[in-house]
C-alpha cells in the first residue's frame, strides 16, 4: 500500500468514502511521519498531537455516520504561523512579539475548520515574515527536506518544508512578494499566490496573499474551494463567485492555441543560473509541442522599481521597530533590525518617491501581460541557497534581488502559481512559475495541471535521515 504521506488529499477522501482508511489512523500515521522528519527540518510551531487526534476522532465519528460537515473531512493540513488560530499565540516569527492567545480564527482558518480539515501544526517563518529563509529569532533554523544544508525559502519557510516531507497534503501559506512561490520552488512544490481578495486574510495589505501549498495543482483547487470565500474582515475581498474548482483537471489539449510569455529576463535583480534557465526554456518547448504558442517577452521591472517597494517596506518595518521596547527590539533577528533601521535617514520625499513604485510596477506588469494568456518565467532566479544565510545576498541592503520575478504580480493583483519543472545536477528543484491574468485563478491551476502531465518523472519525494534524536511528539521548543 501507498504510505499516508504520499497521499494527496483527493486520495485520502476517497479511502474515507470507501472506508480503506479513517481520518484517525491517516493522523496517527502523519504525526509519527512528523516525528522521523522534525529534529531535522524543524518545520512546525505548536504541534500538539492530541488536539490532531481530537479533531480526528470527531471527524472519523462524522465518516462512520456517513455525514461529514465539509469538503475536506478528516483531512489533515497546516497553517503558517502568521495566520491566527483562536486561543494561540500569533508571534510572527520574531522573539519580539509579546505571546498573546488570538480571539478569533483568521479567515483562512476558519474556513478550512467549517470544512472539517484537521490541524495538525501551525508553520514556521522569519522575523515579520520579511525573508525568503527559515532563518528566525523565534523558531529553530528550518532546512529543505532535499538538503539539510539548504534552506527552504520563505517567509513560507515550514509550509515548503513541510509539504516536500509529507507532514500533510494541505498547507497554507501568505505571499507579499514569492512568499508562497519561493518556497515551493525551492522545495519541489505547488504553490499558489491567488488574485487579491480571492482569499480573504486579515489583516489585508496591498499585495498580501494567502494561498495554497501542495504538492499537486488538483489538491490546490480543492483548497481554493474551501478558501475562496468573502470575509467583511478583509476589506480587499472578492465578491463571492461560483468558480468551478474541479475543473482544474483538463487534459494537455486545453493548451492548444493560448498564448504565453516567455520571460527569462526580468530587468533587474540576480542573474538567471544556467540550469534554471535550460529547465524554464525545456518547459516552453513541452508548452509549445503540446500546441500553446509561446513568444519571448521583455523584462518590465526596474531597479527603481524594486528598490522603491524595498526602501518602502523599510520604512514601515522601522516604523514597526520604533513601537517596540528597547529589550523588544533587540530581540528581533539583527539582519531584519540592519535592513529596517537603514530606512531612519530617508526623507518623507524618499518615502513618497518609494510608495509609488508599487504603483508603477502595477502599471509595467499589467501593461507586459496583456498581450499573452499567461507569462512562464523561473519563479527565481536561483536555486535553494545556504540553510544559515537570511537571503541569498547575505546583504541586508540588498535583501530583494531574487524577487524580481515573483514581486510583479503581487503588485498587479494577478494569480501566479509555482510548480518543479525538473531538478539541478545537484539534486535541487527548480520552480516554473505561471501566471495569469487578474481574476483567473482557475485557469492558472489548469495550465499548471495540463504542465504536470507534461514534464519529465519526477524524483521521489525526499524520506527522513536514518537515526538521530528524536523529540517527544509534543514539543514545541522555540
Amino acid at each position: 500500500m501507498t504510505a499516508v504521506h504520499e497521499l494527496s488529499a483527493r486520495q485520502l477522501l476517497h479511502a474515507y468514502r470507501e472506508r480503506s482508511l479513517s481520518p484517525l489512523e491517516a493522523t496517527q500515521a502523519l504525526l509519527a511521519h512528523i516525528e522521523r522528519w522534525e529534529p531535522h527540518l524543524r518545520a512546525s510551531y505548536l504541534l500538539r498531537p492530541e488536539r490532531a487526534l481530537d479533531q480526528a476522532r470527531a471527524s472519523e465519528s462524522r465518516w462512520l455516520r456517513g455525514a461529514p460537515c465539509g469538503p475536506l473531512d478528516g483531512v489533515p493540513m497546516t497553517l503558517k504561523e502568521n495566520i491566527a488560530t483562536l486561543g494561540d499565540p500569533t508571534p510572527l516569527g520574531t522573539a519580539a512579539t509579546r505571546l498573546v492567545p488570538s480571539r478569533v480564527n483568521a479567515p483562512p482558518a476558519q474556513r478550512l475548520r467549517e470544512a472539517g480539515a484537521v490541524l495538525l501544526c501551525k508553520t514556521t517563518m522569519p522575523d515579520y515574515g520579511m525573508l525568503s529563509s527559515g532563518v528566525s529569532s523565534l523558531h529553530p533554523l528550518t532546512r529543505n527536506p532535499w538538503n539539510l544544508n539548504k534552506g527552504p525559502g520563505g517567509s513560507s519557510a515550514g509550509a515548503g518544508a513541510a509539504a516536500a516531507a509529507g507532514y500533510a497534503p494541505l498547507h497554507v501559506g501568505t505571499d507579499i512578494g514569492g512568499s508562497i512561490r519561493l518556497p515551493a520552488a525551492w522545495c519541489g512544490v505547488f504553490g499558489l499566490k491567488p488574485s487579491l481578495g480571492r482569499v480573504p486574510i486579515d489583516p489585508p495589505y496591498v499585495g498580501r496573499a494567502a494561498g495554497p501549498i501542495t504538492r499537486s495543482a488538483g489538491d490546490a483547487a480543492l483548497m481554493m474551494s474551501v478558501l475562496a470565500q468573502p470575509d467583511v474582515r478583509d476589506s480587499m475581498s472578492l465578491p463571492a463567485q461560483a468558480i468551478a474548482w474541479e475543473r482544474c483537471a483538463v487534459p494537455v489539449e486545453h493548451l492548444r492555441g493560448l498564448r504565453l510569455g516567455l520571460l527569462l529576463d526580468a530587468g533587474c535583480g540576480l542573474p538567471v543560473a544556467p540550469e534554471v534557465r535550460q529547465a524554464i526554456t525545456t518547459a516552453a518547448r513541452l508548452f509549445e509541442a503540446a500546441g500553446a504558442i509561446v513568444v519571448p517577452m521583455q523584462p518590465f521591472l526596474t531597479r527603481e522599481m524594486l528598490d522603491g517597494m524595498d526602501h518602502y517596506w523599510r520604512m514601515r518595518s522601522y516604523a514597526d521597530l520604533c513601537g517596540l521596547t528597547p529589550a523588544a527590539r533587540a530581540r528581533v533577528l539583527p539582519y531584519i533590525r540592519t535592513w529596517a533601521e537603514s530606512a531612519a535617514s530617508l526623507s518623507a520625499r524618499e518615502v513618497y518617491g518609494a510608495s509609488q513604485q508599487f504603483y508603477a510596477t502595477r502599471v509595467a506588469t499589467v501593461l507586459a501581460c496583456s498581450q499573452v494568456d499567461y507569462v512562464l518565467s523561473p519563479t527565481a532566479p536561483i536555486t535553494a541557497f545556504d540553510a544559515a544565510l537570511p537571503s541569498p545576498t547575505d546583504d541586508p541592503l540588498r535583501p530583494l534581488e531574487h524577487i524580481a520575478f515573483t514581486v510583479p504580480f503581487n503588485m498587479s493583483e494577478q494569480p501566479a502559481a509555482s510548480l518543479s519543472c525538473g531538478m539541478t545536477k545537484g539534486g535541487l528543484p527548480i520552480g516554473l512559475q505561471i501566471a495569469g491574468q487578474r481574476f483567473d485563478d482557475l485557469g492558472v491551476l489548469q495550465v499548471a495541471h495540463a504542465y504536470e502531465q507534461l514534464r519529465a518523472p519526477l524524483p521521489p519525494w525526499p524520506q527522513p535521515p536514518d537515526g538521530g534524536a528524536r523529540p517527544p511528539l509534543g514539543s514545541t521548543e522555540i
